[in-house]
């Protein structure tokens, strides 16, 4: 489990694509705590690291999380978001972001606010019950608040620090981009629905194919 704050920004040393999936070199300065085994968030995706040494470290990705997530994408030079997993005795700051992506959506468009920045994604249909004003969303694995809402567009405000300590400050518009919705709201949602008899073995915005 993890917050969705962002612990650094690593790059893609090497993506080699094999009929297994894909394996990713990155380098970044969070890899000398790292040991094979052990968890990291890549752009709001959890993989497992099946190396590390002081420069970087590597991790396999399996063909179905590489085909739904925009990790299939990446390519050498790749800028990504990195977190380790949550400790048991610290801090949340952000909200609970398992790493199992619902959906990718798309940067719909940036503009400046003074010192912030406001960003608008589009995301698919299937999540808009998940989709609160002020709610929780992790986009390539940061930890957002919803601004608003417009049909199938949701805006973030980003501070200054955000901006400029993750990837978002590479991005433009139409880039692909991870969306997990909180987790709290998919099991309030499922209980109601199974309260009105609802309840199926699939939510209604259960989009196949997620690596949830």
């Amino acid at each position: 489990m993890f917050s969705g704050l962002i612990e650094a920004v690593g790059r893609v040393s090497r993506a080699t694509r094999t009929a297994a999936g894909l394996g990713l070199r990155i380098r970044c300065r969070l890899a000398a705590e790292l040991a094979a085994g052990d968890s990291v968030a890549v752009n709001g995706v959890c993989l497992t690291a099946v190396a590390a040494d002081a420069d970087g470290f590597t991790a396999d990705v399996s063909p179905e999380t590489a085909r739904v997530t925009t990790l299939g994408a990446v390519c050498e030079g790749t800028h990504v978001n990195l977190e380790r997993p949550l400790r048991a005795d610290g801090r949340v700051g952000g909200h609970f972001v398992l790493g199992h992506v619902d959906a990718t959506g798309q940067v719909a468009g940036i503009r400046e606010e003074a010192e912030f920045r406001r960003v608008s994604f589009e995301y698919p249909p299937a999540l808009k019950p998940l989709i609160v004003p002020k709610g929780s969303i992790a986009v390539d694995g940061i930890s957002l608040t919803v601004a608003a809402l417009d049909g199938r567009r949701f805006d973030v405000q980003i501070v200054p620090y955000t901006w400029d300590n993750t990837r978002l400050r590479s991005a433009r518009v139409g880039d692909a981009v991870n969306l997990e919705c909180d987790i709290i709201g998919k099991y309030v949602l499922n209980a109601v629905d199974a309260t009105q008899g609802k309840a199926a073995d699939e939510p209604a915005w259960f989009i196949r194919g997620g690596t949830g």
